[in-house]
């Protein structure tokens, strides 16, 4: 009997879409699948117990998060022995497919989501909105979205003019708008920037009393990558499951924002786009103090205090 055990020691990346869904199967073992849904969606399952993680990814996106070209649910896996089941599409396609509902619609006759303790959905973006949508099928679960689309259906979102391909697909027909589908959850938890418009206006949607939003200012469209790079994300799931998350607790994990060398340069180039000589000084030196600032730090908080000086 073949187990997954070596899994999380598999190096995917360079596989083109077919060949990583072969090998993905091979990897999961008897006690795991990996399913095509259709041409452009695939469904991977490794099964241990008793949380079940259900993350929606996107095949083009892997490279970025992983190195091994690996779903971002198997590190989660592999660090808490918690089930996985991924959704993975091969570019971003908000998982609106009748093939994805049908694999849904399967699971619930078959009392899947009945195995587990508890089920937690994790998505950012496109992936955020199908998290959201999707976390229906299991009525209790806990859901952790990233600037998440609420609805590309022109008649709801016209507004947002980014995507106007899936204006064709169809939002309006089974689990289809993403705040209502919220309803049968325990909780959820949104992150966003709101000085990203667009996102911030599809936030504004997901307002529900079983959903706790979260500002996470500066980060732009970077979010997913960011928190990862930080540490954030596995803590955030960790805590959901544990039932420990709360705004002051997420307020304490974005702390490490200020220990993050990438974020604290793009504040830094903020700051001096905007011309506000007083904050970037305030900025360089606490970043330098922190051991964090380099020799960018150091070289605009001369040009800064000079600035200054000379006013």
């Amino acid at each position: 009997m073949q187990d997954n055990a070596d899994i999380f020691d598999a190096d995917l990346s360079g596989l083109g879409w077919a060949e990583w869904c072969e090998r993905a199967n091979d990897l999961a073992g008897d006690d795991g699948y990996a399913e095509r849904l259709g041409d452009k969606h695939v469904a991977v399952l490794i099964e241990r117990k008793p949380t079940l993680l259900v993350t929606f990814e996107c095949f083009s996106r892997l490279p970025d998060l992983s190195p091994q070209s690996q779903p971002l649910g198997w590190l989660m896996t592999k660090a808490l022995g918690w089930s996985h089941l991924c959704l993975i599409s091969a570019q971003d396609t908000w998982f609106r497919d009748s093939r994805v509902y049908g694999y849904f619609d399967r699971l619930i006759d078959d009392g899947f989501f009945d195995e587990f303790e508890q089920v937690i959905f994790y998505g950012a973006g496109p992936c955020g909105y199908a998290a959201a949508a999707f976390s229906v099928a299991a009525p209790g679960a806990k859901v952790v979205m990233l600037n998440p689309q609420a609805t590309l259906d022109p008649r709801v979102a016209e507004w947002d003019d980014r995507f106007l391909r899936m204006r064709r697909a169809s939002f309006s027909d089974r689990y289809g708008y993403a705040p209502d589908m919220l309803d049968a959850a325990a909780s959820a938890v949104l992150l966003y920037d709101p000085e990203i418009e667009l996102d911030a206006m599809h936030a504004a949607l997901f307002t529900r009393p079983n959903v706790m939003k979260f500002r996470t200012r500066y980060l732009g469209y970077q979010i997913e990558p960011t928190l990862l790079r930080m540490g954030v994300i596995f803590r955030l799931l960790a805590q959901v499951s544990a039932d420990k998350l709360t705004r002051l607790s997420l307020a304490q994990l974005y702390r490490k924002r200020r220990e993050d060398t990438p974020y604290l340069v793009s504040v830094l180039q903020r700051l001096m786009a905007e011309e506000r000589p007083h904050l970037t000084i305030l900025h360089c030196q606490n970043a330098i103090a922190r051991g964090v600032g380099g020799p960018r730090f150091r070289k605009a908080l001369k040009l800064m205090q000079t600035r200054m000086q000379e006013e």
